[in-house]
């Protein structure tokens, strides 16, 4: 028996952490360095509409990410349609970040939930380019299976809205989803807190990605090196495989072949 677990594969990458990072919200560049660090992630998402190359004046978000540490995830975080996310994904690869893309098709500023439609149909034309997809979703089993049937990576149900905090809201969408999928499943958004991760993993999630959780937390850096404590638990857990919930107790001393006493 080994206590080791096997890399999440996903296209041409192979990760050991199977938590996910966003770098966004922190409160210093220093803080965000070394609540990665501690995290122990090996996949960052950066928002290419964040990004600013050639900067005169100081560093750019790239300058603190070396590529012999982490693999970048782009992201098309604000894109409200189809083809603002296509072409964003596009210009990540031509800035040579590569062809994994985190895809977002937002369906309005509130609420940040996708648009699944339009998700869809952007899905399906960067699948088609040669991209490594990675999408996020709802909680909609029907949506997820749709975007594995498009060729995507990996399914990212949303386990609560964009830094709501407050964790995984319909863990039976999230178990219907892990059950039904042929891809990996990666818990995105909503995530508060260790316990929030911890449970993700219980469930079944081959990964969880976070931004919020850590980025605004007291303490980000503590917060990252929880979340990665989080993280081994909840996966060890999962490959454990719990005990059946059960209405009465059960004795955990043996009952039977015991030497009564004089």
């Amino acid at each position: 028996m080994t206590l080791l677990d096997q890399p999440l594969v996903l296209g041409s990458h192979s990760f050991d952490s199977r938590l996910f990072l966003g770098t966004g919200k922190y409160p210093t560049m220093q803080c965000m360095v070394e609540s990665l660090e501690v995290s122990g992630t090996q996949c960052v998402t950066v928002a290419v509409r964040r990004l600013q190359l050639g900067v005169p004046e100081g560093k750019t978000l790239l300058d603190y990410l070396p590529r012999d540490k982490y693999v970048l995830l782009p992201n098309t975080a604000g894109c409200f349609d189809a083809d603002h996310a296509v072409r964003t994904a596009r210009l990540g690869r031509e800035l040579g970040i590569g062809d994994l893309v985190k895809l977002e098709v937002l369906a309005d500023p509130k609420t940040l939930l996708p648009e699944p439609l339009g998700t869809l149909e952007a899905a399906n034309t960067l699948v088609k380019e040669g991209f490594t997809v990675l999408c996020y979703t709802s909680d909609d089993p029907v949506l997820a299976k749709r975007l594995e049937d498009v060729g995507v990576t990996s399914v990212m149900p949303a386990g609560a809205p964009i830094g709501s905090g407050q964790g995984i809201q319909n863990p039976n969408n999230i178990r219907i989803i892990l059950e039904r999928a042929e891809v990996p499943v990666i818990v995105d958004a909503g995530v508060g807190t260790a316990s929030d991760v911890a449970f993700a993993f219980e469930l079944g999630a081959e990964g969880v990605l976070l931004n919020s959780g850590v980025a605004l937390a007291k303490e980000p850096v503590r917060m990252a090196r929880a979340m990665k404590a989080a993280a081994t638990a909840g996966r060890d857990a999962f490959l454990a495989g719990r005990i059946p919930k059960r209405l009465y107790a059960s004795a955990s001393s043996p009952t039977s072949g015991v030497i009564a006493g004089e």
